[in-house]
C-alpha cells in the first residue's frame, strides 16, 4: 500500500471514532523512525481505546502489518506503529504534557485533503 494511501487510511479510522485534532506530520529527512507522524487524541480512556483498535483492525483488514501496539491497557498514550506510519492517540491531557507537534515543529503538517488528491 502506497504511503499516503496508509496515511489517509489512519486518519480516516481516527476520524471514524471521532477522534479530535488529527494532525498528520510529515517526517521524511527529518526522523528515521517513521515518515509519517499521525497524532490525535480522545477525551476518555475508552475513546482512546476504540480510535487504536480501530486504526489496528483497518489496517490488519488492508493486509498491513501491525508491528508494535503499546500503552492500550492504560489507554494514555497509544502508539500504533505501521512500519512507515505511526500513529499516536492521545488521551487529551497527555497530548498537551507531551505536545508531540512542538516536538517535532519543524515537520511539515499535511491536510488529509492533500494526500486525497
Amino acid at each position: 500500500m502506497e504511503e499516503k494511501t496508509l496515511v489517509s487510511m489512519v486518519a480516516n479510522a481516527a476520524d471514524d471514532k471521532r477522534a479530535e485534532d488529527i494532525v498528520i506530520l510529515n517526517m521524511k529527512g527529518i526522523s528515521l523512525i517513521a515518515d509519517y507522524f499521525v497524532i490525535c487524541h480522545g477525551n476518555s480512556e475508552k475513546q482512546v481505546q476504540a480510535i487504536a483498535r480501530e486504526i489496528k483492525d483497518q489496517a490488519q483488514e488492508q493486509g498491513i502489518d501491525v508491528k508494535r501496539l503499546e500503552g492500550f491497557d492504560q489507554a494514555r498514550w497509544v502508539l500504533v506503529d505501521l512500519g512507515s506510519v505511526i500513529a499516536h492517540v492521545f488521551h487529551k491531557e497527555e497530548r498537551s504534557y507531551y505536545n508531540l507537534e512542538k516536538l517535532w515543529g519543524d515537520a511539515p503538517h499535511l491536510q488529509l485533503e492533500e494526500l486525497q488528491a
